[in-house]
């Protein structure tokens, strides 16, 4: 018998947190990056968002121009700009529509549009 295609949106997905998160925090599952709906305890099944536009924690000391390439760093549990040991999860967006400039490297927040691909 064939399944109904597609089976879900996709938009989100339950999965195990990887560790305890909170509501609205990043989390890498494997190879998939998504930002938890609910505050959950370590092994705890719940939705992650996988695409749309995330506040996220930004690592401080260097800044983030608008468009560029946000990775996630699971060591910290912030994005930034650096490739260097990161999951590639999408890009630096404007956090208000007046912001034409880059995040600053003292900026603790972000907003990234999340890509949703691996």
């Amino acid at each position: 018998m064939a399944k109904f295609f597609p089976i879900q949106d996709g938009d989100t997905i339950p999965f195990p947190a990887p560790y305890a998160v909170e509501s609205g925090a990043g989390a890498l599952i494997g190879a998939v990056f998504g930002v938890s709906l609910a505050k959950l305890a370590n092994g705890e099944v719940g939705q992650f968002g996988l695409v749309g536009v995330a506040q996220l924690p930004k690592a401080t000391g260097a800044a983030a121009n608008l468009g560029a390439k946000a990775y996630w760093d699971n060591t910290n549990k912030n994005v930034t700009a650096s490739s260097s040991g990161n999951t590639l999860i999408g890009v630096f967006v404007p956090a208000t529509p007046a912001q034409t400039t880059a995040y600053a490297s003292g900026d603790t927040l972000a907003n990234v549009r999340l890509n949703g691909a691996f």
